[in-house]
């Protein structure tokens, strides 16, 4: 066959993608990464994130200079003058970011009124309810004969908890807090406005609370007994020795050496948000974002929501065990032959399941 009469075959090959003709022992395992690749980009990420703490901590501030966009609640939503709630309201803010080709559905749940009345008992119980809420929704969405190929995802992945810059301890409010609701949530403790704390000051602040924290039984994030591997264990000791962070929000812009920065300008200088010797906000926006997003919504999955599920189910069980006539009962036919009344088909018993679990709502 002439060179001219060859058929012409084209190539197959994706952009930027290597060509391992001249390995015979090629098979192409690797492209399985590409292929992930591109359907999340497709499908794009969610991250709903909670932040908690009394009002004029700079919540609304700090998620702001976080995503660098205007995503706080307050922001959205400005009012001449917000007066502080008689009881915890609980309001969400749904955002899609887009960088670099990459989309995200940000969504920040704030919680005002939390911690700002003089009798704060309890005052954790309509977060938490708030929480468990969120995982029923997701998992009445499960447990649906026909449900959704992508079940939209409202659970809280991550709880960012304000601590007063106070320079002494944890208040009773935040032990209580931090100790039960570390059991349903990932909790991120951060302390507040920590321009307001020498150095010296805030160093003993943070070993205070790491040993009021573990003298409290209060595991928060990155937990140590979910720690993969030994690798893992290194990355996130260094982490746990951090926690707190000292933290400083601003959406403001200044200009240092050239530089355009995001700041709070003062009498004596400038403090910069995100350089490290002036305050911790780039390795929380590190942890939350550019190294653990991924596994914080895997720990939200695989082990709070799959408790929180476990738990639903034995209930669901129990109540079946505990109410036989509920099931459908045997009529004599008139024969007198027993003719036991069959209802629909349920699959592996879920609807029967899913029908309990309504009525407990």
């Amino acid at each position: 066959m002439s060179e001219s009469a060859k058929p012409h075959h084209p190539n197959p090959q994706g952009k930027g993608e290597k060509t391992h003709g001249s390995d015979f022992s090629y098979v192409g395992i690797d492209a399985i990464l590409e292929q992930m690749r591109r359907k999340a980009m497709k499908q794009g990420f969610e991250l709903n994130i909670m932040v908690v703490g009394q009002s004029g901590l700079g919540k609304s501030t700090l998620m702001n200079t976080l995503f660098k966009s205007k995503v706080s609640r307050k922001s959205v939503q400005p009012n001449p003058e917000e007066r502080i709630p008689k009881t915890i309201e609980i309001k969400s803010i749904s955002h899609d970011i887009e960088e670099k080709g990459v989309r995200m559905k940000l969504t920040v749940i704030d919680t005002p009124g939390f911690g700002d009345q003089i009798n704060n008992e309890n005052c954790w119980q309509p977060i938490m309810k708030f929480i468990n809420d969120q995982y029923e929704a997701y998992l009445q969405e499960e447990i649906n004969i026909n449900r959704k190929k992508r079940i939209p995802d409202s659970r809280v992945h991550c709880c960012i908890y304000f601590i007063p810059p106070t320079g002494h301890c944890l208040r009773p409010l935040d032990v209580e807090f931090m100790r039960r609701l570390s059991k349903v949530v990932n909790i991120v403790p951060v302390i507040a406005k920590a321009d307001t704390l020498t150095l010296e000051e805030r160093d003993f602040f943070k070993q205070t609370i790491r040993e009021e924290l573990r003298a409290n039984g209060i595991d928060v994030y990155p937990q140590k007994e979910f720690d993969e591997d030994a690798d893992d264990r290194m990355i996130n000791d260094k982490i746990r020795e951090m926690i707190p962070f000292a933290v400083v929000g601003s959406d403001q812009e200044y200009q240092v050496n050239g530089k355009r920065i995001l700041g709070r300008k003062t009498k004596w200088g400038t403090i910069e948000v995100e350089n490290i010797a002036h305050c911790e906000f780039a390795y929380l926006r590190d942890l939350l974002i550019r190294t653990h997003m991924q596994n914080i919504k895997d720990i939200t999955g695989s082990i709070h929501y799959e408790t929180y599920r476990v738990r639903r189910l034995n209930e669901s069980n129990a109540h079946f065990s505990s109410h036989p006539s509920d099931h459908p009962a045997a009529q004599p036919k008139a024969n007198g032959q027993p003719e036991v009344q069959h209802s629909a088909p349920q699959a592996n018993g879920v609807a029967a399941q899913h029908e309990v679990l309504s009525h407990e709502m």
